[in-house]
C-alpha cells in the first residue's frame, strides 16, 4: 500500500510561483510512474505532468508546457512540480498519483488558487 501527501498549495498572485510537493511512503519499490493531475468543480480530472521514477522521462499538457517542471528525488519518495508564470486558469485542485502494476493511488491533494 501506498499513501501520498501533497503540499505547497495556496493562494498566488498571477504570474508568481509555487512548488508542490508529493511525499510517498509505505510501499513504493514497485511505483514505475508519478504524476500530478488537476481538477475544478465540474470538470473531469485532468493530467498535468508525469515523470517515470526510472529513467526520469517526463510529459506535460499542453496548458503548462513551458511553465511547469515535474522532478523527482527518488531518495526522498518525493515528486515536485514548480509552477512559475502562474494563470488564473491554473487555480485547482492539484492530485499527486502513483502507478504500478496493478495498482494506481492518489493523495488528498493541494489547492492552488492564483488571483489578484
Amino acid at each position: 500500500q501506498v499513501q501520498l501527501v501533497e503540499s505547497g498549495g495556496g493562494l498566488v498572485q498571477p504570474g508568481g510561483s509555487l512548488r508542490l510537493v508529493c511525499t510517498a511512503s509505505g510501499g513504493t519499490s514497485g511505483i514505475y510512474r508519478m504524476a500530478w493531475y488537476r481538477q475544478t468543480p465540474g470538470t473531469q480530472r485532468e493530467l498535468v505532468a508525469d515523470i517515470m521514477t526510472s529513467g526520469g522521462n517526463t510529459n506535460y499538457a499542453d496548458s503548462v508546457m513551458g511553465r511547469f517542471a515535474i522532478s523527482r528525488d527518488v531518495a526522498r519518495k518525493q515528486v515536485y512540480l514548480q509552477m512559475d508564470s502562474l494563470k488564473p486558469e491554473d487555480t485547482a485542485h492539484y492530485y499527486c498519483l502513483a502507478s504500478e502494476n496493478g495498482a494506481t493511488y492518489w493523495g488528498q491533494g493541494t489547492q492552488v488558487i492564483v488571483s489578484a
